[in-house]
């Protein structure tokens, strides 16, 4: 539990989205994720370089469990390919943070994941279009 109360505490990867005059991040997708019912909000912004997650950032608001579990997330999918991130199955949290805690709050524990493969879609989409477009 300290460590996923570290995460909650010192989250990595969290910062502002829009970046500052000095710190400018640019993503190539944001994506929105949340659990209304429960008030759990994130927005994960990701940056690709050749295919691989060269850089994620988050902003969000809710419980623990979600909040520590997208910043553990976000550890993990740095320097991985979308393909890899898309095989990814609850279990790469569940691993982390235990059985127990992850059945018991599912939703909240994978809220990171499930952002992230959303963004990975709407990311595909955008450079098919781009493609498309020519």
């Amino acid at each position: 539990m300290d460590f996923i109360l570290d995460h909650y505490e010192n989250p990595r990867n969290a910062g502002s989205l829009n970046g500052d005059h000095e710190h400018t991040h640019s993503c190539d997708v944001k994506q929105n994720g949340g659990n209304p019912g429960c008030g759990d909000i994130i927005t994960v912004c990701l940056k690709f370089n050749d295919g691989i997650i060269e850089d994620f950032k988050f902003e969000g608001e809710g419980c623990i469990v979600s909040q520590a579990g997208t910043s553990i997330i976000s550890e993990i999918v740095i320097g991985k390919s979308k393909e890899e991130i898309m095989g990814m199955g609850p279990e790469v949290i569940t691993e982390i943070i235990g059985e127990e805690l992850a059945l018991s709050r599912p939703k909240c524990s994978t809220l990171g994941i499930q952002t992230v493969k959303l963004a990975i879609k709407e990311f595909e989409k955008q450079e098919a279009k781009k493609e498309a477009l020519g």
